[in-house]
């Protein structure tokens, strides 16, 4: 017959349950009250250069803490070690639970997945459920198993319907070129006159996105029924108040941030917001945050305040400058969930 367990094995079965959870090759952050209760957002990270691996758990602390969403992190994890190594480009464990996602927020960069770990993602974009891209999310993924290989940046296989890869399919856009000059000059949103009713853009106005990382170059215009929110006025210098350069590259100005529906093959129609800004670095800007925020309440049919979502940080954030092999070493998840 069970009987209750006395008060101390009962804390210490609690401790050691924890520890198993802090152990996951993932963080999960419980959803707090609010309009996001119930829904479950799963954040892929994994890039080399952005810090990709820092900037997700900080958005998801927000959206969970602040709005209510459970959020899962998931992170490049080398096998070996069990730590977070953005070099290590063929593990993400974890998307199995995009099954269960309501939201998939995606900021990876070429990464080389095996079938087993692409698979979750084309069911996911089959069920027509939401996608948010950040900056390298345009070229995400880069397959080297024919099978899979239709999903890769710039595919040109004999599957049409998804030429240029998931980047162009899903998100409107594969990798380009650089439209500012990387490292050199830097980021000043501007928004775009016709969307301003966008509910994204509610409580975001000129200047208050700002991001050190350059304007990337996008083909124009952006296919299908893609809807410029936001442009990239490229900045002379590395700093918010410096002058916007004068000539081509802003004028025209790239868009930085749009809306696209995306229907893959046998799948369902869903809705994406990318934007090419979100380094680690662009995502200290609140304005940015709050794009990000936004977007998500939209592609949930949730309503955005008038005012737009909070975006204040939760705890302390001090993001890494962007740049190859910067990551911070001997990190794991569980780090993260301090």
């Amino acid at each position: 017959m069970f009987r209750s367990l006395p008060s101390c094995l009962t804390i210490a079965f609690a401790m050691s349950a924890g520890a198993a959870m802090a152990a996951d090759p993932w963080v999960t952050y419980p959803g707090a009250d609010g309009p996001g209760a119930g829904k479950h957002i799963v954040l892929v990270s994994g890039d080399e250069e952005y810090r990709s691996e820092e900037a997700l758990p900080m958005l998801a602390k927000i959206l969970s803490e602040r709005h209510g969403f459970k959020t899962t992190v998931l992170f490049a994890i080398d096998p070996g070690t069990g730590e977070i190594d953005p070099n290590y480009n063929s593990n993400i464990p974890g998307l199995e639970q995009l099954a269960g996602a309501d939201l998939m927020l995606i900021s990876t960069r070429w990464r080389n997945l095996p079938g087993e770990q692409i698979e979750p993602i084309v069911a996911y974009l089959k069920a027509g459920k939401p996608v948010i891209g950040l900056r390298t999310a345009t070229h995400a993924l880069k397959p080297a198993d024919p099978e899979w290989q239709f999903i890769a940046d710039g595919y040109n296989g004999p599957k049409k319907a998804w030429e240029g890869g998931f980047g162009r399919v899903v998100l409107g856009e594969m990798w380009v070129r650089h439209h500012g000059d990387h490292g050199k000059e830097s980021t000043r949103g501007i928004v775009a006159k016709d969307a301003k009713d966008s509910p994204i853009l509610r409580g975001i106005k000129d200047g208050d996105i700002w991001g050190d990382t350059d304007v990337y170059g996008v083909r124009l215009p952006l296919p299908g029924d893609s809807r410029p929110l936001v442009y990239g006025q490229v900045l002379s210098g590395m700093q918010p108040t410096d002058a916007p350069i004068e000539g081509e590259k802003n004028d025209p100005m790239m868009p930085i941030a749009w809306t696209k529906s995306y229907q893959i093959p046998d799948g369902k129609k869903g809705e994406a917001f990318t934007t090419t800004m979100g380094s680690s670095t662009d995502l200290a800007s609140e304005g940015l945050r709050r794009l990000v925020v936004n977007a998500a309440y939209a592609l949930l049919d949730l309503e955005v305040p008038a005012d737009g979502t909070d975006a204040r940080l939760v705890g302390e954030y001090k993001p890494t400058m962007f740049g190859n092999n910067q990551f911070k070493k001997g990190m794991k998840p569980e780090d993260f969930a301090k």
